[in-house]
């Protein structure tokens, strides 16, 4: 069967078209940046209190990572809570990791609200042991959740793996059953429906090319023309422009790609999956995995750091074959139909971030888990906008490093030596 270089989930539902989409106002009390889950899900909320509100998107509105992910809507950052701790402190650690967790039913409630169907299912999580020392570290994580913040996972030893996973080759793993699957596609599609019935208005195929400071606000001009805004807000992610440079400066732009078999039989996709959990490794060069509603083993990975081309899509499909097979050798004979990839925006900190910058708001840094998390601080900051409050945010309270020594302009040219080093990480950890 032939593969199609194609995004599977966008084969589900009929996504936003440009027709379908609003002209360009001359005002606006907010533009927000970005047509993903983010910039999408702060539309709404901002349309929902009666906010005139447009969103600006160089492509079509969901195009980048928002339908491009493997539809995973996960608890927690993508730091474990002892090492954010370490950074942060208590107190800090507390709102952040509430927040993650909370992230979920955000989600859920705008689905619900809206009568949203992306398959959405409270699946749980499994996070896999590489090696024995993973699972030592999975071991002192779950103590630490449950000590200090009353949340319960868990631990599946080794010999009881087969419950949770028809694979030989990891050491242990631990379950949240917090955590929840959907189809990307159908849910951003969903909430940009969901924003525009609200009364937002969704400008696709207007990249911002500048935004002037003027009393009252900024003059944003784009391919379509301009627009006078009071406030901006940037959710761009992996796709962050020179329209602000600075922030472009402070994300690093991750290729992930995924492949997706034809549909399984019933019975081997239970045997892969018993529970039809959203699976992942503990790798620094991660696999990341599960079934699809109609029973594709829908398989991703960074296995190439850079961003999506023709080219990087078709090595990384027969990577990501090998990685599949290798955890599942019943796959070896299971034609793979799909192949894309997308680009995650990732902090130098690895941490998702909030605030101002030169009057500019702005969520950036999902680092994967945008798909809940991009969702709640959306709907956060929407509302923190409105009050004056962004800076009161919880991820608005620590730093937004950039590269060591100011070695980056936005042009990634560090690549390859990043995935070097996780490569590296990966052997002797």
């Amino acid at each position: 069967m032939e593969l199609k270089e194609k995004i599977y989930w966008q084969t589900t539902t009929e996504m936003p078209s440009d027709e379908i989409l609003q002209e360009l106002p001359a005002r606006a009390d907010v533009v927000v940046i970005g047509g993903g889950i983010p910039g999408l899900a702060a539309a709404y909320e901002l349309a929902r209190l009666g906010t005139r509100v447009v969103v600006f998107e160089k492509n079509t509105i969901g195009w980048g990572a928002s339908s491009r992910n493997g539809g995973m809507a996960l608890t927690g950052l993508k730091l474990d809570a002892r090492t954010v701790e370490a950074r942060y402190g208590s107190d800090l650690t507390h709102q952040l990791f509430e927040d993650a967790v909370a992230s979920v039913k955000t989600l859920e409630n705008i689905i619900k609200r809206e009568k949203i169907e992306c398959d959405f299912q409270y699946t749980g999580h499994l996070l896999l042991a590489n090696k024995p020392s993973h699972y030592e570290a999975m071991q002192r994580e779950a103590e630490w959740l449950a000590l200090h913040f009353k949340h319960e996972t868990r631990l599946v030893p080794k010999n009881d793996l087969s419950s949770e996973i028809g694979s030989q080759v990891y050491q242990g793993g631990l379950v949240d059953e917090g955590s929840a699957g959907l189809n990307p596609a159908r849910y951003v599609a969903g909430l940009a429906k969901a924003a525009v019935q609200a009364g937002a208005k969704l400008c696709a195929r207007a990249p911002v090319n500048k935004i002037e400071p003027k009393p009252g606000g900024f003059q944003l001009k784009t391919d379509r023309g301009e627009v006078f805004a009071s406030q901006v807000l940037v959710t761009s992610g992996g796709y962050t422009s020179t329209a602000t440079p600075k922030l472009q400066r402070l994300i690093i732009p991750i290729g992930s790609y995924i492949i997706a078999t034809e549909c399984l039989p019933d019975e081997l996709a239970h045997q892969l999956s018993p529970h039809n959990r959203m699976i992942f490794d503990y790798k620094h060069y991660l696999n990341y995995f599960r079934l699809s509603a109609d029973n594709r083993m829908i398989f991703g990975g960074r296995a190439a750091f850079f961003p999506e081309t023709d080219l990087t899509i078709r090595e990384s499909a027969r990577i990501l074959r090998q990685e599949m097979i290798h955890v599942y050798p019943q796959l070896k004979d299971v034609n793979i139909e799909y192949a894309w990839g997308g680009t995650l925006d990732f902090s130098f900190d690895l941490m998702p971030h909030a605030g101002l910058m030169d009057g500019i708001a702005y969520a950036l840094g999902f680092a994967g888990h945008g798909v809940a998390l991009g969702t709640h601080l959306g709907t956060c900051i929407a509302k923190a906008i409105l009050e004056g409050k962004v800076n009161e945010l919880p991820y608005a309270k620590y730093a937004f490093p950039g590269a060591p020594l100011g070695l980056y302009n936005g042009n990634p040219w560090f690549l390859p030596l990043i995935g070097a080093w996780h490569r590296l990480l990966d052997l002797v950890q």
